[in-house]
């Protein structure tokens, strides 16, 4: 499909959203931003909460597609996730449906499959070795359990109301990878764009699920479904290999946070502090 001219980015003002802020545009997109905070010299961002029914369906009128990156991205009570991550979307997919916007791109999670034991095995992994995409659905925490919830809504939008979806499970997009697990699930910056692109432009989508890092030689899953889009990572964590390793030791299998693809959200998450 050509490019969506006009994007709606939510989460804006969130550290991956401003991150595509900044990249997303030399794709040629018109960004329409966002977020529950104002955005520090983008006097024209929507300041809203994905409670307002009204205020998100007025800020997707118009747009050719919507950059889905709001939400709670760490783990909290099971209400605030309820009201942010697993309410906010749907009133994101209604409002979308309603004005008729023909795709959505969702910010999932590797956590909506973190319980999925990561494979073993010296890199770079055979292809059979790598976690699949089709693999089921293992939650490590609440948040993760909104990011699988999230995957269905599209699933169920896309079968009933022909909304387009590409939902992204992404690893950690950061400047650069600051652990060892994140050297198999790091995407890079670049590299998220070039996905994100890919996501917004690619034809017959149907609701897709893909992996979202980049080409790392340590990389964990299988990104066969995200170079399917015409994504083509340019990146790999293993230039900073040697020095992650030798700060922090290699994975040990024996510990539950090394032995599952979510890490420490499995038995220790990190908690949003809002």
């Amino acid at each position: 499909m050509p490019a969506p001219r006009t994007v709606l980015l939510t989460g804006a003002a969130g550290g991956l959203g401003t991150l595509m802020r900044e990249l997303l545009p030399t794709y040629g997109y018109e960004l329409r931003l966002l977020d529950l905070r104002p955005i520090e010299g983008e006097p024209e961002a929507i300041v809203a909460d994905l409670a307002d029914k009204a205020a998100v369906r007025e800020a997707v009128r118009g747009v050719d597609a919507v950059l889905h990156l709001a939400g709670i991205s760490l783990e909290a009570p099971f209400e605030k996730i309820l009201e942010a991550n697993i309410e906010g979307t749907y009133h994101l997919y209604e409002a979308a449906r309603e004005e008729g916007v023909g795709r959505i791109v969702f910010a999932s999670s590797n956590h909506a499959v973190g319980y999925a034991p990561r494979p073993r095995g010296d890199a770079p992994l055979d292809a059979a070795d790598l976690i699949p995409v089709d693999v089921p659905h293992r939650p490590d925490t609440f948040y993760g359990l909104s990011k699988a919830f999230g995957e269905d809504l599209a699933q169920l939008y896309w079968d009933r109301h022909g909304l387009e979806t590409v939902s992204v499970r992404i690893g950690s997009c950061f400047a650069e990878p600051t652990s060892v697990r994140m050297l198999s699930l790091w995407m890079s910056p670049a590299d998220g764009a070039r996905l994100f692109h890919a996501a917004l432009t690619a034809p017959g989508v149907g609701h897709t699920v893909v992996y979202g890092s980049s080409a790392n030689t340590r990389l964990w899953w299988d990104l066969g479904s995200a170079r399917a889009l015409g994504y083509e990572p340019q990146d790999d964590s293993e230039p900073y290999a040697e020095k992650l390793i030798a700060e922090q030791g290699e994975l040990d299998p024996e510990n539950i946070a090394h032995a599952h693809l979510g890490g420490h959200f499995v038995n220790d998450p990190p908690i949003w502090p809002y």
